[in-house]
């Protein structure tokens, strides 16, 4: 069967060419010498990743291997300014982040609902032959090219955001505690990675409050170096504010275990060891008051430690009570990460854009191209009307 949850993609984008300017002269019957008046071309649709909190994978992209944004037109006659190219539009889930595909280098986080990036700008129209008319030239016979179109290969990959990821062994208990505590419904059986994909839901709280707790699958010791499932989904921790830690409490080294899962994230990010966390020790429905007593002098004492058991709903209350009290005492919680205003990336010779400015007392809103950038049109059009 299929998986639902698609959480990495390759996407081949490219946004629009810009259209070119005109090159017209208005020939009439009863004004012979009309002048110029070829229109510009219009600009190309860029290529925009836009932040929507309507999904939570990127199953939507998975066959969607090109993207093309539309292309400007070409100026026509009578100053006539050429269509701009419709914009293309990529809907991610909030967590999405954007890698060039053939350098792996950095290129976006989108992280909100409604945030907007433009990945790929579309080429700006090029300037009809109107625009270059002066007193000495009062009939160009040249316009301007369009600018060329971008390209490039993204490769989409999504983390997860949540308020609280959790993180044990196979088996640990985490879907069974994310079943209790909240709507969602994850695989529960008695064998080893029962969960092979993350897992959402949403916690209530009192006065109607509530917090997004994730379920990842489960870590083994070696998961940083690619065993067990990998790298994979550890990923999806990177972006909780707060961990919480699930081990077992039939285990023979409750401190034990929970040092291979810090070390295991340590060695996959260093950084995650700055978050707030949590240990559970799960099915104590198992254990007896002195045992459960004995077993909290064995615990790591920097962190809060709560004795739980989801299938007796033992425990829960005060579980929520200290994942509340974390979430609101973090004072380093998850930062929306801005992309850069304007992220194009000029690979291409974009010379024949250079601009001067007019001579002093003409208007200087108006680019210029160079003179060697020039593109020389030889066939002329011209308008033969009746009056």
């Amino acid at each position: 069967m299929e998986s639902n949850f698609v959480d990495y993609v390759k996407i081949y984008c490219r946004s629009g060419k810009g259209g070119r300017g005109s090159m017209h002269l208005k020939h009439l019957k009863y004004n012979y010498n009309g002048g110029p008046d070829g229109g510009d071309g219009g600009r190309g649709g860029d290529i925009i990743l836009r932040g929507n909190h309507n999904y939570w994978t990127l199953l939507h992209l998975k066959y969607q291997r090109h993207v093309f944004a539309e292309h400007g037109g070409n100026g026509g006659k009578d100053k006539c300014h050429g269509t701009d190219g419709k914009d293309q539009y990529i809907d991610v889930p909030c967590g999405t982040v954007v890698y060039n595909a053939e350098t792996g280098k950095f290129v976006c986080d989108v992280t909100y609902d409604g945030q907007e990036v433009v990945l790929l700008k579309g080429g700006r129209g090029g300037l009809g032959n109107f625009q270059f008319r002066t007193a000495t030239n009062q009939a160009p016979r040249f316009a301007q090219p369009g600018e060329p179109m971008q390209e490039m290969t993204i490769i989409l990959e999504l983390k997860l955001l949540a308020d609280v990821g959790l993180v044990g062994f196979p088996n640990a208990g985490k879907s069974t505690l994310l079943s209790s505590l909240s709507s969602a419904r994850p695989k529960i059986a008695n064998y080893p990675f029962t969960t092979l994909e993350p897992s959402l839901g949403i916690v209530g709280y009192r006065d109607k409050q509530s917090f997004v707790m994730a379920d990842i699958p489960g870590i083994i010791e070696g998961a940083s170096e690619g065993k067990g499932l990998g790298l994979r989904f550890l990923r999806h921790i990177e972006r909780n504010s707060l961990l919480l830690f699930m081990v077992p409490g039939d285990t023979d080294d409750i401190k034990r275990e929970y040092e291979i899962l810090l070390n295991e994230l340590q060695n996959f990010n260093p950084e995650m060891l700055d978050k707030h966390r949590v240990l559970a020790v799960t099915k104590c429905d198992l254990l007896d008051d002195e045992l459960i007593e004995m077993l909290s002098e064995t615990c790591p004492d920097d962190i809060p430690v709560v004795f739980i058991s989801a299938v007796a709903n033992m425990g829960l209350d005060e579980l929520k009570d200290a994942l509340w009290r974390e979430l609101n005492s973090e004072s380093n919680k998850l930062q929306t990460i801005m992309a850069e205003d304007t992220l194009v990336h000029r690979d291409k010779d974009m010379s024949f854009f250079a601009t001067e400015l007019r001579d002093e007392g003409e208007d200087e809103d108006i680019e210029y191209i160079e003179e060697e950038d020039i593109e020389e049109l030889d066939d002329f059009e011209y308008e033969n009307e009746e009056p």
